[in-house]
């Protein structure tokens, strides 16, 4: 009988699905986040299984590698490309990972790549760099439009970029001397 498993993975425990061929339930289970609890609950069902599916989540790294080390067929859901059908009533974790145990049994898993381990660190690392560099022109940015709004002139990067306590207070200082805010009170 062939089977196929799917994990729906949380951030301290993961709900693991098995099913045969019929999408009947074999075996379901709420485990803590424990490569051993994980890989003895499957154990059993090792020889049967077509594959086990992880949710991609941010912390995969552990279960895919732990779980291939062990020889498992390791598939990883790729969540965002990934619907859960209209019309449920009743959802939850086992439902989840139901639904991915099916959409790996019917060949219609959006699968996310599982880069090697060594290359996984260099990707992070680069993904962080490029969230840092966005952010930072966006404070940039930020800071020569509030500029433009309140003085009326615009300011290079450059010059933003060195700006200190002392000169912002300075620039704006000069500004409200040369036209004053006026008040009204209603």
């Amino acid at each position: 009988m062939t089977l196929y498993g799917g994990i729906d993975l949380h951030a301290n425990n993961n709900v693991v699905v098995v099913q045969d061929e019929r999408d009947k339930v074999v075996g379901r289970e709420r485990l803590p986040n424990d490569l051993r609890t994980v890989s003895a609950w499957l154990e059993p069902y090792r020889m049967d299984l077509a594959g086990v599916v992880v949710e991609s989540t941010y912390n995969w790294y552990w279960l895919v590698d732990g779980l291939m080390e062990q020889g498992y067929p390791v598939h990883l859901a790729n969540t965002v490309a990934i619907q859960q059908y209209d019309g449920l009533k009743y959802r939850d974790d086992a439902s989840d990972a139901r639904w991915l145990t099916k959409l790996l049994r019917l060949g219609q898993l959006a699968e996310g790549h599982i880069y090697p381990r060594v290359e996984r660190a260099i990707r992070d690392l680069l993904r962080k760099r490029s969230r840092l560099v966005r952010q930072a022109t966006m404070n940039l940015l930020s800071i020569q439009n509030l500029f433009a709004r309140n003085k009326g002139t615009c300011i290079s990067a450059n010059r933003a970029k060195e700006l200190t306590p002392e000169t912002v207070d300075a620039a704006f200082a000069a500004a409200e001397e040369e036209s004053p805010r006026q008040f009204f009170v209603i």
